[in-house]
Parts: C-alpha cells; sequence; structure tokens
C-alpha cells in the first residue's frame, strides 16, 4: 500500500509538529531539499558577485534609447501642425478638454464667493447630511481666511474636470471589465503601468503631446487617477450577488435591465467609493501639475520650494488637506446614504415591525427626508442662486500659518542640527551606501539572473520571468547604475518605512485608543500633496539623498499601517479565541498566529509602500537626490535631455514592476496560512 503523505500538525504556540508515521517523511525532506536550495541559490550569488563585480562605472550620456525618445521629439515638434495623428487627433483632444475646464471654470466662478460656498454646502446637505454640511460651508469659507480663494478654485476646477473624465471613462469600462474576462486581462497589466509610473514621469509625454497649460494637466491627473474608478468600478460589478442576479433573470430581466436595474443599483456604494479615491488621486496630481503651468495651489507650494519657505508651503497643504477633507465626506457620506424609506401608505411586516416600532421618530424622519429631497435640493438652490446674485467679496480676514511655522522650523534646525546630522550619516554609511555599493557594482546579467533564481524561489516561475524582464529592460534603457542608486534608496527607504508601519500598525490593531488618536495624523499625512514632504525635510537635512529618503518614509508610511492594521484585525476571531485557550501568550499570539495569518495584508502593506516610495523618489530628484529622479528632472526642465529623461521615467517603472511582481508573487506562490 502506497503511504499518504500527511501535513503536519500547527499548534496553537506556532510549533509545527509532524504526524508519526510514514507520511512525515516526504514533507520533511521537501522542507530540507528546499532549504538547501536557498543555501545554495545564496553561495553562488555570493561567489559570482565576488569574480564578476565591476566597478561600477558611469552610465552613458548618449545611449541608443536615449536618441530614440530625441527623436520622437523632434519628429513631434516638426510635425505637431502638419500630422494627421495632431490634426485630427491630440489637437481636437486638447480641445475638447479646454472647453471643458472653460465650461467648469466658468460655472465655479460665475457662482461668486457666496455662491459657491452656498453651493458645497447644499450638495452636502443633499448627499450627505447636515453635518457634512458645515463641515463643507466652513471648509470653502477657511479658503478665503487663507487668502487663497482664487488658487483653490482654480485647483477644484481642474480637479472636478478630471474627476468628471474619470467617472465617463473609467465606469463604462470598469463594467466591461467585470462582464468580459479577457477585457479585464488585457487591462490588467495596462493598469499596474498607469499606477505604478510615478506621477512626476506623467508631465514629459504629456507637455510633448499637449503642450503646457490645463489641458496638459488635466489629461496628466486623468491618466493617474482612471486606474482607481476601473478597478473599483470593476470589484463593486463582481461582487453584486449572483442569487440576486439569477432571481432577476428567472423574472425574465434582459442584459440590459439586469445591468441599468440590479447590478448598478447593487453596486452604488463601490461605485461611489470609486469616485472617493478617485478624487483623492486627481488632487493629490493636479498639484504636482503647476510644474507644466497648471494653476492652482500648486504654484504656491512651487514657489516655497524654491525659496525653502515651509510655512508659505504649509498655507498651500492644509489648503488642500481642507478641500481633500470637504469631498471625501461628501462622496463617503453619499455612498453611505439609506435608500429612501417606504411610502407614508405602507405598513411594516410582521418580520420588521418590531424593528420599525423601535426605530421611531428616526425612522419617520428618514422616511420625510426620502419624499421630500426633490423639495429640500429646491430649497438650497434658490438659497445657492440668491448668494450667488449678491456682491460678497472674497476679502476676508486673512490668518496664515507661515510665521510660526518658520520660527518652529528654524528652532528645531537651530537645536536638532547635531541630531539630524548623526541620523543621516548613520543612516547613509550603515544602510545606503553598503547597499548602493553592492548593486552599482553587480553586472546587469548577474543582476538579472539572481532575480530570476531568487524570483522562482519564492514566488514562482512566472513573477520571476516578469521581474527578470524588467530588470534586463533597464539595462536596455542605458541607465543601470542610476537605476541601482535609486533601487538602494527605495529598498533603505521601504525598510524603514515597514519597521515603523508595522510596529504602529500593531499597536492600532491591538489598541482601539491609539487607533483613534493615529487616524487624524494619518489622514493628514495621506491627503497632504507629496511637494509638502520636500520641504521639511530639506529644511532639516538639506539636499542630500537622505532628504528623499525621509520624505518618502513620510509619504508611505500611513498606508503601511493602515494596511497592517486591517491584516491584524481581519484575522478570524475563532483563531485568536483558540490560541488563547491553548495558553498563547500575547507575544505568542502575535508572532505565531496574528503576522503569520495577516502575511497577506502585509506584503500588499510592502507593495504599497514601494509603489508611493518610487513616485517619491522621482520628486527627490528637486532636492539632490540624484540618480533616476534627477534625470527624470532635468529631462523635464532641460530640453537637451528630454530622451534621458523620458528613458528613466521608462526605468523607474520597470524598477516598480519588479518589485511589484516579486512581492505580489512571493504571497501568491506560497498562499494563505
Amino acid at each position: 500500500m502506497t503511504a499518504t503523505a500527511t501535513p503536519p500538525t500547527i499548534q496553537p504556540d506556532g510549533r509545527v509538529v509532524a504526524v508519526a508515521g510514514e507520511g512525515a517523511a516526504p514533507w520533511r525532506r521537501g522542507l530540507t531539499r528546499r532549504r538547501v536550495l536557498w543555501v545554495v541559490l545564496i553561495a553562488a550569488t555570493v561567489g559570482a558577485y565576488l569574480g564578476f563585480r565591476t566597478g561600477g562605472a558611469a552610465d552613458s550620456d548618449d545611449a541608443a534609447a536615449f536618441r530614440f525618445f530625441t527623436d520622437v521629439r523632434n519628429w513631434v515638434d516638426e510635425n505637431r501642425d502638419t500630422s494627421p495623428l495632431f490634426l485630427y487627433g491630440f489637437n481636437y483632444l486638447r480641445l475638447g478638454v479646454r472647453l471643458l475646464v472653460d465650461a467648469v471654470q466658468a460655472g465655479l466662478y460665475g457662482l461668486g464667493f457666496a455662491g459657491l460656498v452656498a453651493a458645497a454646502g447644499a450638495v452636502a446637505l443633499v448627499l450627505a447630511g447636515w453635518r457634512t454640511a458645515l463641515v463643507a460651508v466652513g471648509g470653502f469659507l477657511a479658503f478665503g481666511f487663507l487668502g487663497l480663494w482664487a488658487e483653490s478654485v482654480d485647483t477644484l476646477v481642474l480637479t472636478t474636470s478630471a474627476v468628471l473624465l474619470a467617472v465617463v471613462i473609467g465606469v463604462p469600462i470598469g463594467v466591461l471589465a467585470a462582464r468580459v474576462n479577457w477585457v479585464s486581462a488585457i487591462l490588467r497589466p495596462v493598469l499596474d503601468v498607469m499606477q505604478i509610473m510615478p506621477t512626476f514621469a506623467y508631465l514629459a509625454p504629456m507637455t510633448l503631446l499637449f503642450l503646457i497649460g490645463e489641458p496638459a494637466a488635466v489629461i496628466a491627473t486623468l491618466i493617474y487617477a482612471v486606474p482607481a474608478t476601473i478597478r473599483i468600478t470593476e470589484l463593486g460589478i463582481r461582487e453584486v450577488s449572483p442569487t440576486t442576479v439569477e432571481a432577476a433573470t428567472a423574472l425574465g430581466s434582459t442584459s440590459r435591465q439586469l445591468l441599468t436595474k440590479v447590478r448598478l443599483p447593487m453596486a452604488r456604494p463601490t461605485i461611489v467609493l470609486a469616485v472617493n479615491q478617485t478624487i483623492m488621486m486627481a488632487l493629490s496630481m493636479v498639484v504636482i501639475t503647476a510644474l507644466i503651468d497648471a494653476p492652482g495651489l500648486g504654484q504656491n507650494i512651487i514657489r516655497a520650494l524654491e525659496r525653502v519657505n515651509v510655512g508659505a508651503a504649509f498655507d498651500a497643504g492644509l489648503a488642500i488637506v481642507i478641500m481633500a477633507v470637504v469631498l471625501d465626506r461628501i462622496t463617503t457620506g453619499a455612498a453611505r446614504r439609506r435608500p429612501a424609506a417606504p411610502a407614508r401608505h405602507q405598513r411594516p411586516t410582521a418580520a420588521n415591525g418590531v424593528e420599525r416600532v423601535g426605530a421611531g421618530r428616526r425612522d419617520r424622519w428618514r422616511a420625510a427626508g426620502g419624499r421630500n429631497r426633490w423639495a429640500v435640493a429646491a430649497g438650497t438652490l434658490v438659497v445657492v442662486v440668491v448668494l450667488a446674485v449678491l456682491p460678497i467679496s472674497e476679502d476676508l480676514p486673512h490668518f496664515s500659518f507661515a510665521v510660526p511655522v518658520n520660527e518652529l522650523t528654524g528652532w528645531i534646525e537651530l537645536h536638532w542640527y547635531d541630531g539630524t546630522e548623526w541620523v543621516k550619516n548613520v543612516v547613509s554609511a550603515g544602510l545606503l551606501d553598503p547597499l548602493e555599493g553592492v548593486l552599482t557594482s553587480t553586472p546587469w546579467w548577474l543582476f538579472v539572473l539572481v532575480v530570476a533564481g531568487f524570483g522562482t524561489m519564492a514566488s514562482g516561475v512566472r513573477a520571476a520571468v516578469i521581474a527578470a524582464l524588467a530588470a534586463a529592460g533597464i539595462a536596455g534603457l542605458g541607465l543601470w547604475q542610476h537605476a541601482m542608486q535609486t533601487l538602494a534608496t527605495v529598498l533603505v527607504t521601504i525598510v524603514l518605512t515597514m519597521a515603523v508601519g508595522i510596529v504602529l500598525g500593531v499597536w492600532s490593531a491591538r489598541h482601539d485608543w491609539f487607533a483613534a488618536g493615529l487616524r487624524p495624523v494619518l489622514d493628514a499625512a495621506q491627503t497632504m500633496p507629496s511637494f509638502v514632504y520636500l520641504l521639511p525635510a530639506l529644511a532639516l537635512f538639506g539636499a542630500s539623498r537622505f532628504t528623499a529618503i525621509v520624505a518618502g518614509f513620510v509619504y508611505a508610511f500611513p498606508p503601511v499601517v493602515r494596511l497592517v492594521d486591517r491584516g491584524l484585525r481581519d484575522v478570524p476571531a475563532a483563531v485568536v479565541e483558540a490560541a488563547v485557550s491553548a495558553g498563547s501568550t500575547p507575544r505568542q499570539l502575535l508572532w505565531k498566529v496574528q503576522l503569520p495569518m495577516a502575511r497577506g495584508g502585509l506584503l500588499l502593506a510592502a507593495n504599497q509602500g514601494i509603489v508611493m516610495v518610487l513616485a517619491m523618489v522621482v520628486l527627490g530628484g528637486l532636492v539632490g537626490a540624484g540618480a533616476l529622479g534627477y534625470d527624470v528632472v532635468a529631462g523635464f526642465s532641460q530640453r537637451e535631455d528630454f530622451g534621458k529623461g523620458l528613458a528613466a521615467g521608462f526605468a523607474i517603472v520597470l524598477l516598480g514592476i519588479l518589485l511589484d511582481r516579486l512581492t505580489q508573487g512571493f504571497h501568491h506562490a506560497k498562499g494563505p496560512r
């Protein structure tokens, strides 16, 4: 009789106990063989590196990829006014976006100061309730008190235009992807590239095709934000209950009726969430597009960055945070809003009679609100129109945080200099310099082989092949040394981010009071424009690679903390109770049960952290980080370096794909524990 391989038993304290008998031997042999393969692979890698390492020569300034992209730019410049591609394509697209922006701008500015404040409150009242309406009115009034009314409206115009296009384009595509699997399969890698590509890298091709100004800014923002619309809409449609769909089909519903009467209404909260995330992403991108002459609050931040004026940037950053909070509360409230209650003549049944009697006055209020929704909307519209025609100016008493923030920054620079220099030197000498030295002295072909070998062992053949091709593509672009320098910065940043993020995430998951106190900090950190992070880091640490590391850490740690918190909270309560009943201590419960079972969430946190760190690495080129970030900035600002800058943008995308596939592939290869 053939022996059956019996899996080992995992004790509550995490110890692995093999079942006695013949079934234990194959499992132990497989585990031992895997460990031997790891040891052999590591030893072979070390030996190959010692035998073939190089001196880390500088990259060429005239690589074939640079010349190709430069030739593309020259062709576009020469044929912009004659090629059908522009005459009947890009130029009309630019004109259409220009008309949309002008229409939105005329609408918002036409309302005037009081009318726009009232309109924001009215929209919030109808969609999310009176509390959100108060937040919206207070938020829009704050733009005037900060002395940033015109800049805030300009930012709102660009954000609204981009979000409208994203919803019109993204929701139908998301529905189609949910209904047709091959469309979803084709879109997935395209959306991955669109999300991994750093925001800064969008700007050069946008100016090449659409010149500078609002149309290029809106299109760049659209490209950055529409993947969230498509992905979340697809998720919402796919999550509609199959039982409900089958019941509607049995009643004779057509495909069109199923979509419009069943799937879309039931996916409405998820679709509104898609709009919410699109708004947040669009708002962060609109600020960066100030570099291509887009108006708004981004211009204030760029001027502050040029003068290293942390206080001025704080005012503009605060205005953007307020705008993000207002828009987030409105869309979140709309997603959570319940359908209208039954009409007055309908009686509660026996099944829900107790619930409705218990609801009492609250239920009658909801019913009245559902019946009078249109009356409320009409009344608020009248108020908005009346306020819009009144000559109320936005010249409110101004209050600025610039002076106190600059004084605090100066005090910190003076009194913390020794400490900040020590931290910078320790991290640079102890982590960054050794890692950068190893990576830059590794031949590209050896790096590709190492990625393929370790990727196969950790993440599977498919993920390893994609990662190895991405590494080979970086070498083909002619930016190997700069790519390895950037990779070293990214790895150090993500290690620091994960270390702090896991600690804070664990505390947040285990202590509700800590989670409640940390939530507003994470909200502010996630909504603050990425440019703003550069200023305090630059003031504290000067222009250096470490400045980019600090800015990347601050930018990336909020989603890491949230995902770690969510992963630990999602561990089944029954498993936790069983481990506690078996005598596990809190430390054993964390290390042997919760963290292993939340591995998927931890890997997702690392994945999202890597993507966000890569985005900040490019902006780090503005504050002395060098490497690919500097190449992108130089290519954007200097015409002769356009080809190199565009190649550097694609190199960062390939780095993101490499790291993304290895982290996500590791989770899929191992499966949930």
